[in-house]
């Protein structure tokens, strides 16, 4: 058990087993998965085994090897952009994209998956125009926007769909 979960289980706010009560993040960094009081989301945790923080409110890279452990195992919604560093809509969202994960953090992690790095995962999701926005529960896919968007329809699309 990381240390994360042994001082949320010391403290009595989470039981042994998992509970409503409790939230899994996996660290963008190391790939832990951690178990945080859905109460302190919002107090800049860290993680219990690297200790670096959980929920930064800026977008993470995914690639190949991370893609699967980040969508399934995470309580929390997540919204990966599937971009290319030479598509130019791609670079224009790219501020905006940080503004909204400063602004969604911590109740939604942003992520981005670099096409031309993870092409079998581009071609599992059927991605045919970038940048391409996919919102994921659960493992499961809960809406897609292709296009890029300025902030207040970015905001929108993505609250209207987690």
């Amino acid at each position: 058990m990381n240390s994360q979960a042994a001082s949320a289980n010391s403290s009595g706010t989470q039981s042994g087993s998992p509970s409503q009560e409790s939230t899994r993040v996996v660290c963008a960094d190391c790939a832990t998965i951690n178990r945080v009081p859905r109460a302190r989301l919002g107090e800049d945790p860290k993680c219990g085994s690297c200790g670096k923080p959980l929920l930064p409110g800026t977008p993470f890279e995914l690639d190949d090897k991370n893609f699967e452990r980040q969508m399934a195992s995470n309580d929390l919604p997540l919204v990966v952009d599937f971009w290319a560093p030479w598509c130019g809509p791609c670079r224009m969202m790219a501020p905006v994209y940080e503004q909204a994960a400063a602004r969604l953090a911590p109740e939604v992690r942003l992520a981005k998956l670099d096409t031309d790095q993870a092409p079998e995962i581009a071609a599992r999701f059927a991605i045919r125009g970038i940048p391409t926005l996919i919102a994921f529960r659960n493992g499961r896919e809960i809406g897609r926007q292709s296009g890029a968007l300025d902030l207040p329809r970015l905001l929108h699309w993505i609250k209207t769909n987690v």
